[in-house]
This record gives structure tokens, C-alpha cells and sequence, in this order.
């Protein structure tokens, strides 16, 4: 059991190159997720007034 966490597959890497990429994914590992905003509700009115419409919707719109 004395393989080493980390292998170079490519290339020669100096111990203090290894141990760089070692302390990042150790730092990222650690770091706490950003806050997710919640959402407030709707930004507008989930009904519509129908004299602001518009007199005709094709069928195959989304509105």
C-alpha cells in the first residue's frame, strides 16, 4: 500500500510541482460553496389584465 496519491502519467514533475498541484486541490476541496440565491417569487404578476393584451395570440405561440 505504498502507492503515491498522485501520478505524473506524462512528463517528469519535481516533488515541489507535485506538492503545489497537492496544496490547490486540497484548497479547492476544502473551500465552502458560494451561497445560493433563493428566489423571491415571481418578478410580475402571474395574471394578465386583457385590456393590455394584444387582440390576437397565434396558436402555436407561448404566450
Amino acid at each position: 500500500m505504498n502507492a503515491p496519491d498522485i501520478r505524473v502519467e506524462k512528463g517528469h514533475a519535481e516533488p515541489e510541482e507535485v506538492a503545489a498541484i497537492a496544496a490547490v486541490l486540497l484548497a479547492r476541496a476544502a473551500a465552502q460553496p458560494s451561497p445560493v440565491e433563493t428566489h423571491r417569487g415571481r418578478p410580475k404578476a402571474g395574471w394578465r389584465r386583457l385590456e393590455r393584451e394584444g387582440g390576437f395570440r397565434a396558436p402555436h405561440s407561448w404566450h
